[in-house]
C-alpha cells in the first residue's frame, strides 16, 4: 500500500509559491503600469536637472533657495508616498487572490497539497520583491539627478537610505492591507482606490481620531525623520498637522501588516470561492 505523500511545510510551500509567482508578476501587464507610475518622477527629475544645467534660476520660497535635497524630499512625499506606494499596493495587493478568482484558476491553485495561507504568503513575498525592484531604483535615479542641485550626494546619502526604508515599509503595509481586501471582497480594487483617494485624504485634513485608521497617518510619522536638515525642511514638514512618534508609527505599521496578513490568510483558508459563470 502506497504511503500518503506528506504535505510540505508552511515556509517551504511559501517559498515555492514565491518562486513561481515572481516571474509571473515581473512579466505581467501590471509591471508595465508600475513602470509608468514610477517613471513620472524620473521624467520630472530629468526636467529639473535639465533646467538647472541650462542655467535656470533657483526656486525661492520665502526668500530661501530650494535646493536639491528639499526638492527630492517633496518628490518623495508627493509622487511616491502619497501616490505611487498606495496605488501599487492597491493594484498588486488586491490581485494576489482576486486575479485567481477572476481567471477561474483559484480552484486549481487550492487543490495543491499546500496550505492556502502559504500560497497567499508566498504571493505576497513576490509582490514585495517585484515592487521594490521597480520602485527603489526609480527613487535612487531621482536622488542622483536632483540632490546635486545645491547639495552633496555623499552628505545626503543617509537620507536616501531612510527614504528607501520608508518606501519599503509603505509597500509592505499597503500590500498586506489590500491583500486582505482582495481576499475578502468581490470588488477589491474599487474599495482600495476609494480608501486611498477618498477616505485617507479626507480624514487626514481634519482633527480627530479617524486618521488613526489610515496607513498614511503612521507613514507621516516616519517622514520627518528622513527629511534633510536645512531651513527648507519646512516645505515638507508644514504638510503634517499631526504626526505620531517614530516608535508609535513603526509599531503601528508592524502590527497592521501582521494582523492584515493573518486575516487575509485566515479568510483565504476558510472562504469558499464561488466562480462566476
Amino acid at each position: 500500500m502506497a504511503t500518503p505523500t506528506k504535505a510540505p511545510g508552511f515556509l517551504y510551500a511559501a517559498v515555492r509559491v514565491f518562486d513561481l509567482s515572481v516571474g509571473e508578476m515581473l512579466w505581467s501587464r501590471r509591471t508595465i503600469f508600475m513602470g509608468l507610475v514610477v517613471g513620472v518622477p524620473v521624467l520630472i527629475a530629468l526636467i529639473v536637472r535639465g533646467a538647472e544645467f541650462l542655467g535656470a534660476q533657483t526656486i525661492h520660497v520665502n526668500n530661501t533657495a530650494v535646493n536639491g535635497p528639499a526638492i527630492f524630499g517633496l518628490m518623495i512625499w508627493a509622487f511616491y508616498l502619497r501616490f505611487s506606494i498606495p496605488v501599487l499596493g492597491a493594484f498588486y495587493g488586491t490581485s494576489l487572490i482576486a486575479d485567481e478568482v477572476e481567471d477561474k484558476t483559484v480552484t486549481y491553485l487550492f487543490t495543491r497539497p499546500v496550505s492556502r495561507g502559504a500560497i497567499l504568503f508566498g504571493k505576497f513575498l513576490a509582490y514585495v520583491l517585484c515592487t521594490m525592484i521597480v520602485v527603489l531604483p526609480s527613487v535612487t535615479v531621482v536622488w542622483v539627478m536632483v540632490t546635486p542641485i545645491g547639495g552633496s550626494l555623499g552628505q545626503n546619502f543617509p537620507d536616501l537610505l531612510k527614504d528607501l526604508a520608508i518606501l519599503a515599509a509603505g509597500l509592505i503595509a499597503y500590500g498586506a492591507l489590500f491583500a486582505f481586501v482582495g481576499a475578502t471582497f468581490k470588488r477589491p480594487l474599487l474599495i482600495s482606490l476609494v480608501f486611498v483617494f477618498g477616505f485617507e485624504p479626507a480624514v487626514l485634513v481634519f482633527p480627530g481620531y479617524l486618521k488613526r485608521f489610515t496607513l498614511a497617518y503612521y507613514i507621516q510619522g516616519l517622514v520627518p525623520q528622513a527629511m534633510p536638515n536645512d531651513s527648507v525642511v519646512s516645505l515638507v514638514t508644514q504638510i503634517f498637522r499631526e504626526t505620531p512618534s517614530l516608535t508609535a508609527a513603526v509599531a503601528a505599521l508592524a502590527v497592521i501588516t501582521v494582523v492584515c496578513l493573518w486575516l487575509a490568510a485566515r479568510t483565504v483558508t476558510n472562504k469558499e470561492y464561488v466562480l462566476e459563470q
